[in-house]
């Protein structure tokens, strides 16, 4: 019984599972071809890795005083920062005056970097639950919105029973999933593998996107919902491998973690790409019905 049932399961060739194997007769007009030797990217990776760089740089700068102990720890990596060379007890202040005007969360430190925030609130479609909104700013074609969290799944690696009422599993080209739920097995899951892969005060996952309390505001791009009859998807996804060079003090707002800790491969993230120009109060809508074949 379990044998068929995990035959099934790889059977499978849609982006999100069990949920569009239930829908998919209903809506082909919607489907989008991805050809198994395309790598299905609208942007380079080095404009990917270049607008995650920038991105978590200014939140870790924003950050400074929770990063003492991490700085501490590795002392070499002060000097790539000019702003530690004001005495500390100044910084300190700064800060305090800062979080007293409430003017430094991390979406308005997105907007001050990227021009443009992102937030979730309940969908504009009736009966979608939660959606993503532009909050503020204005969104260009061929921007970096969001990133796709979760736990990161070889293809030959278990997955059934978190996938079991869980409409959150991504699926990528070359067959890595990604369960992106924030709640119930998954949650647990994706707890203990950023916790076993944290080397002292260094995180190498970003876990608050389980949390209301957001560190990295790009981690919410599983709640973009699908495009409808009356809304077209105006962002697509696009995965990224981080590349070896990536700086170990931004490994903490990587909202990607791999299942397994012996995994040679780089971790895997897929981020979503805007396809369209998109402006303040529109919600994020993809294309759940991308086939790979």
């Amino acid at each position: 019984m379990l044998g068929a049932l995990r035959r099934r399961w790889e059977s499978y060739k849609y982006r999100f599972v069990p949920w569009i194997a239930l829908n998919l007769r209903h809506k082909r007009r919607t489907l989008r071809f991805v050809p198994e030797e395309s790598k299905d990217k609208i942007v380079s990776d080095k404009y990917v890795l270049e607008t995650l760089l920038t991105t978590f740089r200014a939140l870790f700068v924003n950050d400074l005083n929770r990063q003492m102990l991490l700085l501490n720890f590795l002392p070499e990596i002060k000097s790539k920062y000019p702003e530690l060379q004001s005495n500390q007890c100044e910084i300190a202040k700064e800060r305090r005056d800062k979080q007293q005007r409430h003017i430094f969360n991390p979406e308005e430190v997105l907007f001050n970097t990227l021009g443009f925030s992102i937030t979730r609130r309940h969908s504009s479609l009736i009966s979608a639950g939660t959606g993503v909104f532009v909050s503020k700013g204005f969104i260009p074609k061929g921007t970096v919105v969001s990133m796709y969290p979760g736990t990161v799944y070889e293809k030959y690696e278990p997955i059934f029973f978190q996938s079991i009422g869980n409409p959150f599993i991504f699926r990528c080209i070359d067959g890595v999933l990604i369960d992106g739920n924030d709640k119930g097995i998954s949650k647990a899951i994706y707890r203990s593998c950023s916790k076993r892969d944290q080397l002292g005060p260094l995180k190498t996952s970003d876990v608050f996107w389980l949390t209301s309390d957001i560190r990295n505001p790009l981690a919410v791009g599983q709640y973009v919902n699908n495009c409808s009859t009356n809304k077209a998807a105006n962002v697509c996804y696009q995965e990224f491998d981080v590349p070896k060079c990536f700086p170990i003090e931004f490994m903490q707002y990587l909202p990607n973690a791999n299942y397994s800790h012996e995994v040679q491969r780089p971790l895997r993230c897929v981020v979503l790409v805007s396809l369209q120009n998109i402006g303040p109060g529109e919600e994020l809508f993809s294309n759940y019905y991308t086939i790979i074949h």
